[in-house]
């Protein structure tokens, strides 16, 4: 009998272990940054790629929709966890980290798919833990005209290539170093982190001329996600 019980010991061990190093990781942090639709840089400087989506490059149609709606759901500041996918690379080849990004209940990268903000793409053809869900939302997203796939009716749903909605308005377009953060328009708003004095916030969202017209700034853009990503 002893024996027996050793063994079912062992077994569930054994099962526990296994479990915990397949499950995935997840850790809490800051937003900096917006670079575009489907990529956000952290308060200590690392770059995030968000996983198993892409959104349309820099100058494509809905390009700059797309990095709205990523602002709306991880607003600067705002604290986020990232979480990784044990089926799937945990950094691309950019040396950027590929995760799910949640901000409270909501997975940014399906929320952003249903709004017709990003499609699926499965780099590689490797599909990760929400890659059923992910389909389901960009089919529904499609069917219903929203976002990209009403901006650019012939833009096809492929998932193991990146979504090209072809060019079709200005999208982002450099901006000239004025101090202000481009991820917000109508006035400047120092990048984050903010500085401690207010009477300095004040003193230089006076004197720098940044218009709800400017242009926006952006990193060096990819697309990529899954594995071992594309430009």
């Amino acid at each position: 009998m002893r024996p027996l019980l050793l063994a079912v010991v062992l077994t569930l061990a054994l099962l526990a272990s296994t479990a915990a190093g397949s499950a995935p990781e997840a850790r809490r942090d800051v937003v900096a940054r917006i670079t575009d639709g489907d990529t956000l840089r952290l308060a200590d400087g690392r770059r995030v790629r968000l996983l198993q989506i892409d959104s349309p490059e820099h100058g494509e149609c809905w390009s700059r929709e797309a990095r709205d709606e990523l602002l709306a759901l991880a607003p600067v500041g705002s604290r986020v966890v990232l979480q990784t996918d044990p089926r799937l690379d945990r950094v691309d080849r950019y040396g950027r980290l590929l995760g799910y990004v949640r901000r409270g209940s909501t997975n940014v990268n399906l929320e952003l798919v249903r709004r017709g903000a990003a499609a699926p793409y499965f780099y590689g053809g490797e599909r990760g833990r929400y890659a059923g869900r992910l389909l389901a939302a960009a089919e529904a997203a499609k069917r219903a005209r929203r976002g990209l796939w009403g901006a650019s009716p012939t833009t096809v749903l492929e998932p193991e290539r990146a979504v090209d909605t072809g060019r079709c308005g200005p999208g982002l377009v450099p901006l000239a170093p004025t101090g202000c953060d481009p991820n917000y328009a109508g006035g400047c708003v120092p990048p984050y982190p903010p500085p401690t004095s207010t009477a300095r916030t004040s003193a230089r969202a006076a004197s720098l001329p940044c218009a709800s017209s400017a242009p926006i700034r952006t990193d060096s853009t990819a697309t990529a996600t899954g594995s071992g990503v594309s430009s």
